[in-house]
């Protein structure tokens, strides 16, 4: 019997020589294996696990591929609009840029397929006159010869020639087409071979372009399909021209 009180008397002192914290620790430890709540260091140790979760990033911006030719920020901001966003609808498509004198050729996906200097309307102005795709040329003073911003739904034509054009704007007379020689005075293929875009407000709207380039590029581009072409303004915001454009980020 003594040695039985002895032996319980160790055990009690051993109890109360226990930290209190250790115990503590312990309990919540039961508690959170039979309830399944989180207590105590446990809600620590999840709250760092759920602050140190990884991030997903968002996926990239799509954007055109201009290789390694020259193109104001403009071009380039709408040409990534476009492949971005899908304006084109799957359809080749051509930027016009007015303001550089310059016309650019991509694939559906948004790689170029080539660039050229172009010939564009005598006037700055980004409107077309009203019904004047009606008009005899001998009419249409040099103010109105404008080419007009815009997106148009463009494929392959005939024009009253019968040579094969680019139709931009059937209803409005406007088209794409190989550089028209047949004025020497006006001398069109010196201003598409000058360095400068200053001389080249020649056309009554239309958009000419080297010959070759027309052969090689845009022919092949719109070969059995229809696209897209995208006059930039030139006044206008492209926010007015183009509703749905953002810039990409």
């Amino acid at each position: 019997m003594a040695k039985n009180s002895k032996f319980l008397g160790f055990y009690a002192l051993v109890f109360f020589l226990i930290p209190f914290s250790v115990l503590a620790v312990d309990a919540d430890t039961r508690l959170s294996d039979q309830s399944g709540t989180l207590t105590g260091q446990n809600i620590e140790i999840a709250s760092l696990s759920v602050e140190t979760q990884p991030v997903l990033d968002k996926p990239l911006p799509k954007r055109a591929n201009f290789e390694q030719e020259e193109a104001s920020q403009d071009a380039r901001h709408v040409a990534d609009w476009i492949v971005d966003s899908g304006n084109n609808r799957g359809m080749p498509f051509v930027i016009v840029d007015k303001i550089g004198a310059k016309v650019f050729v991509f694939h559906a996906d948004g790689r170029l397929r080539g660039a050229a200097p172009a010939l564009l309307g005598m006037a700055v102005g980004d409107d077309a006159v009203p019904g004047i795709g009606n008009r005899k040329m001998s009419s249409i003073r040099p103010e109105e010869r404008t080419t007009p911003a815009g997106r148009f739904v463009s494929y392959m034509g005939i024009n009253f020639y019968r040579k094969d054009i680019l139709w931009v704007d059937y209803e409005g007379a406007m088209s794409l087409h190989r550089v028209v020689t047949n004025k020497p005075e006006e001398r069109r293929l010196e201003r598409l071979a000058t360095p400068t875009p200053l001389d080249n407000r020649i056309s009554y709207g239309c958009i000419n372009v080297p010959a070759t380039f027309f052969d090689k590029v845009v022919k092949p581009a719109f070969a059995g399909v229809m696209g897209v072409v995208y006059v930039l303004p030139e006044v206008k915001s492209k926010k007015e021209v183009f509703a749905s454009y953002y810039d990409v980020e």
